[in-house]
């Protein structure tokens, strides 16, 4: 695709890509017509069937702070070919460590580097990202979206505390943000997702769909149109909300 034809269209940044909810978002944003620049910690796979993908991936790896500020410098060198314009930033990326078997990690078991290490992907790269891209999400008037978790406002029994908190700080930091870059014509939203039939769901899944009114999973693509509402028109005057896509599981 030429630059020209590059300038004409909307463009999302979205980290977590390769699976889930961000493969279902990146789907969803393409299909209509969206530029999608991918980012996640491994390189482009080779047999995945999306045209634009090779050259619309950055690897990084958001664990770590300079490889982040580095991406953020790729992402803004990118940019320019649309007029340094960014009209979607979510921020999707997460890691939920489990213990042996798969076990919960509470606030004894997490060790603090595992600590420090969930809040840099979960929490801090977040707001890196948005505030090393808020020129080019100014010049778009775009929208932000923070993928936080059920986890953040109520224990759960297979997300451990270090992901917990780091998602209830990631609902905190919407709210805060959408204050500030609100007065820049930046939209900021959440989405707290509940069970969502991904590939991460712990066993014993099943006991919690059957405390949920609506009686099932929920789907990716069910959260993606919730993150494509968010990023449109539709969604003109949202701003500094968490959408709770559960099933009525918090109720």
């Amino acid at each position: 695709m030429s630059n020209a034809d590059n300038a004409q269209r909307k463009t999302l940044i979205l980290t977590g890509a390769s699976r889930g909810i961000g493969h279902a978002t990146v789907k969803r944003f393409s299909s209509a017509g969206w530029r999608v620049i991918t980012c996640s910690r491994h390189a482009f796979p080779e047999d995945c069937p999306w045209e634009m993908g090779p050259e619309d991936h950055i690897q990084v790896d958001l664990a770590d702070p300079a490889n982040t500020e580095e991406a953020i410098a790729e992402m803004r060198e990118r940019l320019k070919d649309q007029g340094s314009k960014l009209h979607a930033l979510v921020n999707n990326a997460a890691i939920s460590p489990k213990g042996p078997e798969g076990s919960r990690l509470g606030v004894f078991e997490t060790s603090i580097d595992l600590w420090y290490q969930v809040f840099q992907v979960n929490f801090f790269a977040s707001a890196m990202l948005a505030r090393g891209l808020v020129a080019e999400l100014e010049a778009a008037q775009g929208s932000v979206v923070n993928v936080t978790s059920i986890a953040g406002v109520r224990v759960h029994p297979f997300a451990g505390t270090a992901y917990a908190t780091s998602k209830a700080a990631l609902a905190a930091l919407t709210r805060e943000m959408a204050s500030e870059f609100g007065r820049l014509g930046i939209r900021v939203n959440a989405i707290a997702p509940g069970e969502i039939d991904t590939a991460i769901l712990s066993p014993g899944t099943e006991k919690i769909v059957a405390e949920i009114p609506m009686q099932r999973l929920g789907t990716p693509e069910e959260v993606a149109r919730t993150i494509y509402f968010l990023c449109t028109d539709q969604s003109s005057y949202v701003n500094g909300a968490e959408i709770q896509i559960n099933g009525g599981q918090h109720v």
